[in-house]
């Protein structure tokens, strides 16, 4: 909040300052104080990446489905298979939890069977409880397949049904387009989060989220049926809601790097409004780790990303 001091006339006076008016001086407004707190905007900042974290899984999943899972090739990689259809322990994942899926807890519906019939339904029915990825999920994720997902203009399109990732309920829609320009040396994506909500059952508070972001294949364009070897560079905004009444719009500053052979983004800057307030948090320099470097009224906090 801005304050102002303002000499009054009867201060003047009693200091004997009969020449202030012919030489008025401006007194400069002391610097703007935050609203804000390290250790509130701490809290905020990991509410939204745990929320793009779950939203990023979303679409590993939809991207990832197999050809032999879904009896045609409609996801992004063919025959091999990304997020939970990889069939690998920890799915290839740099900083995995150990918690294999080879022996599969979840059934996934293909509606229709035929191939190349389109639009395609798939409902991935974790039931009342599955642990997958050293997380317990339950409840369906469905997605619409209007083509297959390697081909420029196809679309997923994902909602959820009394979906759970722990104690969070997971709401909204999430839409991923293949949006590569014909002839284009890299493959690009565009994936949009509508009123996507995540909601912690313990204690009721929520983060809302609405978001437009872009990813460029940057590697492993020369082995589009070969996941593991993808990385891509991410760019976009959005905006957030918390259940405090917080509100706050975040953009890119610069692009965030993310390997598939690692569960987290490994560099990027991202930068969020919050009443006025900026803070900046700060990825890395291309190490796979769960940490990242928050900066905010001058000071610096590690924070590590669950």
């Amino acid at each position: 909040m801005k304050t102002r001091f303002t000499p009054t006339v009867s201060f003047l006076a009693l200091l004997g300052l009969s020449i202030f008016s012919a030489c008025k001086k401006e007194i400069s407004p002391l610097p703007q104080q935050p609203t804000e707190t390290m250790e509130t905007v701490s809290k905020a900042n990991q509410q939204q990446v745990e929320m793009e974290a779950t939203f990023n899984e979303v679409r590993q999943d939809a991207i990832g489905i197999d050809a032999l899972t879904a009896g045609d090739d409609i996801g992004l990689y063919g025959s091999s298979g990304e997020g939970i259809f990889s069939g690998e322990s920890n799915n290839g994942l740099t900083g995995g939890t150990n918690q294999p899926t080879l022996a599969k807890c979840y059934t996934v519906t293909v509606t229709p069977r035929e191939r190349g019939v389109f639009p395609k339904t798939v409902v991935i029915d974790f039931g009342t409880g599955c642990y997958v990825r050293g997380h317990k999920r339950s409840g369906k994720i469905i997605t619409v397949y209007t083509g297959k997902l390697h081909i420029p203009g196809s679309i997923a399109k994902t909602t959820f049904e009394n979906y759970r990732v722990d104690s969070f309920l997971i709401q909204g829609t999430h839409v991923f387009e293949n949006s590569t320009k014909p002839g284009g040396n890299y493959r690009r994506f565009t994936r949009y989060v509508y009123k996507g909500k995540r909601t912690n059952e313990n204690n009721g508070q929520w983060t809302a989220l609405e978001s437009v972001q872009t990813d460029t294949q940057i590697e492993g364009n020369g082995s589009p049926d070969f996941p593991r070897d993808d990385a891509f560079s991410t760019e976009g905004k959005g905006e957030v809601q918390f259940s405090d009444g917080k509100y706050w719009v975040f953009s890119i500053l610069e692009p965030l790097i993310k390997r598939n052979s690692c569960k987290w983004i490994e560099k990027g800057i991202l930068k969020a409004v919050i009443n006025k307030d900026e803070s900046i948090l700060n990825y890395g320099d291309g190490t796979c780790d769960n940490k990242a470097i928050l900066t905010f009224n001058g000071e610096s906090k590690t924070i590590e990303i669950r």
